[in-house]
């Protein structure tokens, strides 16, 4: 069964996170880490998905509030926790996400046993919220010994 280890220092999680090959295609890098929240950054280049009039595509910025909502979740893991995964993901855009640093900030809403609430706000350089996104992450009941 998966295990999410706890990371003692923000650097070590940062080298890990930001070196990951998905992360690293998306141009994204973590910003903040702690109990409860999660901050990402995409740094706009030539080879991020464009959308209309040449703002970021809408398929990255779901995927931005999928990864934000794990940052801020496994950012204080629970004993015996088993991660699910995702159990819903919806996602409101608001307006085009323009500018060259596109940033993600998850909140965790709710904390459940099986189930953890997340709400997460995409917003560009000059703080305009372009979508809000609303998460739902699964966790699956511990094996018991015996």
């Amino acid at each position: 069964m998966p295990h999410i280890e706890p990371h003692e220092q923000f650097a070590d999680y940062k080298t890990e996170f930001d070196t990951n090959p998905y992360h690293q295609s998306l141009g994204v890098t973590v910003v903040e880490r702690r109990a409860g929240y999660g901050r990402i950054v995409l740094r706009k280049d030539e080879n991020t998905p464009g959308g209309i009039g040449g703002s970021v595509h809408g398929g990255v910025l779901a995927a931005m509030v999928d990864i934000v909502m794990l940052v801020a979740i496994f950012a204080e893991p629970r004993e015996g926790e088993v991660p699910a995964g995702t159990a819903e993901l919806s996602i409101t855009y608001l307006r085009q996400a323009h500018g060259d640093n596109i940033h993600a900030s998850a909140n965790v809403i709710k904390r459940g046993r099986q189930l953890s609430l997340v709400e997460v706000d995409i917003t560009d350089d000059d703080d305009r919220l372009c979508a809000r996104g609303r998460t739902l992450y699964a966790f699956r009941a511990a094996a018991r010994d015996g």
